[in-house]
């Protein structure tokens, strides 16, 4: 494993580079800035919308590429890389099915902000951990004057016992993702973190054996197959940790850190 040519790395938030407290470590913050002085890019991947993902990381926000509602939009600095949206016709259509699940909760995640039906103050207070502007609707379906990024739909009795079964049909046109033990989400086929990953690599001239990539859970799929360097989370679901080409420690033990580390040292003295 030679890590001293790495150039990119990007790595997912949940259940990875945020311990189970939704908390970001102070040493990465130091790494990071090993990263930076050695002209490596880093990219923050994530189900979570973009002014969440800013919240968790704003000492570095100006210095990253974020991919965030699962790879449906790309920023850097405020600015818009890409987008990949849902037309109307089709969320309507995604609408209608969504809200007919019993005990689940249905997000519109737009470009501007997320969108919510009145689920209850309880629900709202988990929201606001993934989700830095959202807005409460008597009806989503009004919505009208916003990009159409994904449908986030939670169900606390487990996504992939509750949510999966009932939409992998539509598996044939749509990404239906799997994202956490809780959440699935629907979006356009390539609304994808691997596909907003390549389309980095390409922009900066990077092949994947110099791209390192860190992830948990059934919405990093993709990302993974991107990079030589893949690593499966300690803690990740077995379809991430049967596609990775390594392992590390949990996210609770640091487990991106401890190869950020390991990387930045073989840089160094390679």
């Amino acid at each position: 494993m030679d890590l001293s040519k790495i150039k990119l790395v990007a790595t997912d938030m949940d259940g990875t580079l945020l311990n189970s407290k939704g908390e970001v470590s102070r040493h990465f913050f130091e790494l990071f800035e090993e990263l930076q002085e050695l002209g490596v890019t880093f990219v923050a991947a994530s189900g979570r919308q973009y002014y969440s993902i800013i919240n968790k990381l704003s000492p570095i926000k100006e210095d990253i590429i974020v991919i965030a509602e699962n790879g449906a939009l790309t920023m850097h600095q405020d600015r818009e890389l890409q987008t990949t949206e849902i037309d109307r016709e089709t969320y309507l259509e995604l609408l209608d099915i969504s809200k007919s699940l019993v005990g689940s909760q249905v997000i519109l995640c737009g470009r501007k902000k997320a969108y919510i039906e009145d689920y209850g103050q309880d629900f709202m207070n988990m929201l606001d951990e993934f989700y830095g502007r959202y807005e409460v609707l008597d009806d989503l379906s009004q919505v009208i004057d916003d990009q159409y990024l994904k449908i986030a739909i939670c169900n606390q009795k487990g996504s992939e016992k509750y949510l999966y079964p009932a939409l992998k049909h539509l598996e044939n046109r749509l990404k239906v993702k799997v994202s956490g033990e809780i959440w699935l989400d629907l979006s356009h086929n390539n609304a994808n973190k691997g596909y907003a990953l390549q389309q980095l690599q390409e922009q900066h001239n990077i092949r994947p054996e110099e791209t390192m990539v860190f992830g948990d859970y059934n919405n990093d799929l993709e990302m993974m197959g991107r990079a030589t360097y893949s690593f499966a989370m300690q803690n990740a679901h077995p379809n991430v940790k049967a596609i990775a080409n390594y392992s590390t420690k949990s996210n609770d033990d640091n487990g991106v850190e401890y190869m950020l580390h390991k990387m930045i040292k073989a840089k160094k003295t390679g």
